[in-house]
């Protein structure tokens, strides 16, 4: 089993290499692969340390799988040629998270449509797999008609030039500006670039992607996005609109027993999501788990996951341990 991570100096490659190592996945080799101004650098995995390499010399490698965090254009030129070296790749790009021929997975939702023929294989977005994970359960038991979505989202989704804004605010020093804005002390409601109806593409990835992942295109959903002076871990006021009533301690009861969720949701001890103790772990939190007296079969709750590992490296990583105990590399 030859492994390849493409991308594997950057934020989310970083996560990846130390999930990989953490979840003790199997591989016989690995292969690290940057752009050509990091070719060569060494990077310490395990006990010992690995060259970075160039995208072409891994493609010829032939690696089993490819795990991608390398930007939207570098996965539209390089991961079908990886594809055609008869190489899997698993993507956390939006490149190809909305292809029509592309499966879109969070594999506790939807690993079971995988097959052998898929050689690319999108990650969806970090808000909306957090959301998904949470509310898959709940669809399958009651349908979702509507969500209505705010993130709280950290700086470290944006990338290593934000979190060095983000601290360089706090200690008071002159830097680069990865927003257009102040990060420390703000809050910015401009996540991604501005679509010509008025949403950024980050709203617009959670009403797409939703629909995708949990195959019903019937799912209405709205979402505002923002940017807070977090380093690490999302958030996200849910409000879900079902078509079947529900009760409050079945929906707890569902939600508890979903892999990879966790219930934090009681309040005479004050336990409830919050991204300092999500930052770090795997799972994805769910708690203020309220009814919405405004309307009928209406639901509120309150989602907090770190995006660089479940939004990100582990999502992928998971999915590359399900191809490879299906054998479907």
């Amino acid at each position: 089993m030859k492994i390849a991570i493409v991308g594997a100096t950057g934020l989310v490659g970083t996560v990846m290499l130390k999930v990989l190592e953490e979840r003790n996945f199997q591989h016989d080799e690995l292969l690290l692969v940057a752009s050509e101004r990091s070719v060569g650098k060494e990077i310490k995995y395990k006990d010992g340390v690995i060259k970075v390499i160039s995208i072409p010399d891994a493609i010829s490698q032939k690696p089993d799988i490819a795990l991608f965090s390398a930007g939207g254009s570098t996965s539209l030129e390089w991961a079908p040629k990886f594809a055609e070296a008869g190489t899997t790749v698993i993507d956390n790009s939006s490149a190809w998270r909305m292809d029509q021929n592309k499966k879109l997975v969070v594999p506790e939702i939807n690993a079971n449509q995988l097959t052998r023929s898929d050689k690319i294989i999108a990650n969806p977005n970090c808000s909306t797999i957090q959301m998904v994970m949470a509310l898959a359960p709940l669809h399958k038991e009651y349908k979702i008609k509507r969500i209505v979505v705010s993130t709280y989202q950290s700086v470290s989704g944006t990338g290593v030039k934000a979190v060095e804004q983000l601290e360089n605010e706090i200690a008071g020093r002159d830097g680069e500006m990865a927003y257009p804005y102040p990060i420390a002390k703000n809050a910015i409601p401009h996540c991604d670039i501005f679509e010509e109806n008025g949403y950024t593409k980050e709203e617009m990835k959670l009403v797409r992607e939703t629909q995708k992942i949990l195959d019903d295109r019937t799912i209405a959903v709205t979402a505002t996005a923002v940017r807070i002076p977090t380093a690490g871990g999302h958030s996200e006021a849910v409000n879900i609109e079902f078509e079947n009533d529900f009760e409050l301690d079945r929906v707890r009861e569902l939600l508890s027993n979903t892999d990879g969720v966790v219930l934090q949701d009681n309040l005479e001890t004050n336990s409830y999501p919050m991204p300092m103790y999500a930052n770090g772990k795997d799972d994805v939190f769910v708690g203020r788990i309220r009814r919405d007296g405004s309307q009928p079969n209406s639901l509120n709750m309150w989602i907090v996951s770190d995006n660089l590992r479940k939004g990100a490296a582990t999502n992928t990583v998971q999915i590359a341990e399900y191809l490879v105990a299906n054998n479907l590399v």
